[in-house]
């Protein structure tokens, strides 16, 4: 059975430290940028002053930037990590049913919303020795890159609340919406020892998509140590085909899902 090298790795569950450490790198930039401008001259002061806007703003947009929030995105190990996002819904069961079939195991990063109003197939995925992760409250994905604290603060804790009252144990793992971030997030992973995961195989089946382009993406990266992410409940509705496909994939490169230990 395929396990997870854990030496000289420590932890795999990381959850920041100093949610509030790019305040201090904000205000130092902008005291440089303030130097610059007054020094050399109002045009190399505003080039400056958008370059360090952007280095602010751009990481909030890639999922596996470690710029405001550590996040895992891949693991030492011959093992895979199958991530399921978006769920529960109607392909629960079906996508248990293939797992069970492949002797696979995955997280299923839960909606707060769609866990409340379906608990028993909550229960259903941990019955079934699967592990649960946070994917936020009520999934705000047009916005969720650009929520305060206070919003982004409740979207993560009512999902920690209504998981750990179906499961009876809070999650451990948290997944952004759509991946982003944001400077607000890591306070509310910290305040619920959330640690981030980010992925390194992925086919966009999320959206409207052909489920062979989908698998084939995906395929490119599935590798030893490969955190896959994957949807349910899409309106496309080949999201149960896709996971068959990818766990056909598995199977013939001899890899294993399991879920990942949090410490070594």
């Amino acid at each position: 059975m395929a396990s997870w090298d854990m030496t000289a790795t420590g932890t795999l569950h990381r959850t920041p430290r100093h949610p509030w450490r790019w305040v201090g790198w904000l205000l130092l930039s902008q005291a440089l940028v303030a130097l610059a401008w007054v020094g050399l001259g109002w045009a190399t002061g505003l080039t400056l002053l958008l370059a360090s806007h952007a280095l602010f703003v751009v990481p909030v947009f890639l999922p596996n930037s470690r710029f405001y929030a550590p996040v895992l995105s891949s693991l030492p190990g011959p093992a895979v990590w199958l991530t399921i996002d978006d769920g529960p819904s109607d392909d629960t069961l079906a996508i248990l049913d293939l797992l069970d079939r492949h002797d696979a195991r995955a997280t299923f990063f839960m909606v707060g919303q769609r866990a409340a109003a379906r608990p028993e197939l909550v229960r259903e995925v941990l019955r079934r020795g699967h592990g649960l992760g946070n994917h936020s409250h009520s999934h705000p994905q047009a916005w969720f890159w650009r929520l305060g604290p206070r919003r982004m603060a409740a979207e993560i804790g009512r999902c920690q609340q209504v998981l750990t009252e179906i499961a009876g144990t809070p999650p451990r793992w948290y997944r952004s919406v759509v991946g982003m971030t944001n400077p607000f997030v890591a306070a509310a992973l910290r305040r619920h020892g959330l640690a981030r995961v980010g992925w390194s195989a992925r086919g966009f089946d999320g959206v409207r998509c052909q489920p062979d382009t989908v698998v084939a993406r995906i395929a490119r990266d599935l590798v030893p140590g490969a955190v896959v992410l994957l949807h349910e409940g899409a309106a496309h509705g080949h999201n149960v085909a896709i996971m068959e496909s990818v766990l056909r994939q598995l199977q013939a490169r001899g890899l294993q899902a399991r879920l990942p230990p949090e410490t070594a």
